[in-house]
């Protein structure tokens, strides 16, 4: 008598291609929305900018930096940036100006947040704070402001 063939085990083939699919399709694709909520919270936003009802909004203050123009919607304040507030504590209009007396250093800006509260432990030498709040809470941001 012939010797028998050993029994095919397709199940464990089956199941070894069905994960190797799914991990290439799962990984790009996580990859992809990663790359995708990195680039959305340093793109900035449109909306409009409300203050913190915590520690005060800087106030609006005089300046002898020139006057520039007025901000677009879609300025970005980084860490370093110096600002003033042509609004007021209620409804603040930060614009970016040259670093002098009399304005706003920004010391940190916290993404995806409104939480003002933040700045007292992440930057505790800041003096105010404002919140950027946008119906999309990826683009929220919190600026911890010391005054000059």
């Amino acid at each position: 008598m012939p010797p028998v063939a050993p029994a095919k085990k397709t199940g464990r083939n089956v199941a070894l291609i069905i994960t190797v699919v799914v991990l290439l399709v799962l990984c790009p694709c996580l990859g992809l929305a990663g790359w995708a909520v990195w680039k959305v919270a340093d793109a900035g936003s449109d909306a409009a900018r409300t203050p913190s009802s915590a520690p005060d909004v800087p106030p609006a203050l005089p300046s002898d930096a020139p006057t520039s123009a007025a901000p677009t919607p879609d300025e970005e304040f980084a860490r370093g940036d110096c600002v003033v507030n042509d609004g007021s504590e209620t409804d603040a209009e930060l614009r970016k100006v040259p670093c002098g007396p009399n304005t706003y250093q920004v010391l940190l800006r916290i993404p995806a947040t409104t939480d003002g509260d933040r700045c007292e432990t992440l930057a505790p030498q800041a003096t105010a704070n404002y919140v950027h709040d946008n119906s999309v809470d990826l683009f929220d941001y919190v600026l911890c402001l010391k005054k000059r």
